[in-house]
């Protein structure tokens, strides 16, 4: 599994530009490391290069989550895609179509464009069915966050509707405060991560653990 988290991290820099000039591209290319690193994982596990780990495959998650569907006070609000997805979007909130090879859908706050939403699919094999195929949570949590240069705080995971999510919370040493959610669904892993300048996370934390508690990877 360390192997394979290795090549996960070959696509995400190791070192990102702080906060001093925030241009659109220093924001894009900020947000879409992992972005990049969920195209490697697709890539990888479709080339059939990766082995189930054994000892997540025994850590079989059976209690069932809810999905979140409050849209405190009429901050979230409704999206549903044709492909196949839906999620609570923060509203008013610029929201772009697919960029390829970056993302899915993106929502980026009108007043401050570091206050990022992106979701990303990349096709994998028919038989890989649950993110677990990559290892424990913590394991790669932990892996993620140091090829990252960023702090690990939480490293969790949930079933809801049948599908396993991971959820990981990290502190990057460049300001960004980030969370991402992983899965597997459909023929596709499926990355969604919410980032924020680490001063406004406090701001922002209800926000997008609802955004990220609500998304749905399927329509039924």
């Amino acid at each position: 599994m360390g192997r394979f988290i290795n090549l996960i991290l070959a696509a995400a820099p190791l070192t990102v530009s702080g906060f001093s000039v925030p241009n659109d591209s220093q924001v894009v290319s900020r947000r879409e490391s992992f972005a990049k690193a969920t195209s490697v994982i697709g890539g990888t596990i479709a080339a059939g290069g990766l082995v189930m780990n054994p000892s997540a495959a025994s850590a079989v998650v059976t209690d069932e989550t809810p999905i979140v569907t409050t849209r405190q006070g009429g901050l979230l609000e409704k999206y549903q895609d044709s492909r196949g997805w839906k999620i609570l979007a923060p509203s008013g909130w610029n929201a772009f179509d697919g960029e390829v090879g970056a993302y899915d859908k993106k929502w980026q706050d009108l007043v401050d464009p570091y206050d990022n939403i992106k979701l990303s699919s990349t096709p994998v094999k028919s038989t890989t069915t649950s993110i677990d195929i990559l290892g424990p949570v913590e394991d790669v949590g932990a892996s993620l966050a140091s090829k990252r240069d960023a702090k690990l705080i939480a490293a969790t995971e949930r079933q809801t509707e049948g599908i396993l999510f991971y959820t990981f919370d990290f502190a990057i040493n460049d300001g960004t405060h980030q969370l991402l959610l992983l899965c597997v669904n459909k023929g596709k892993i499926w990355s969604l991560d919410a980032s924020t300048r680490e001063t406004r996370y406090s701001k922002r934390k209800e926000l997008y653990y609802n955004v990220l508690g609500s998304f749905m990877p399927k329509l039924s």
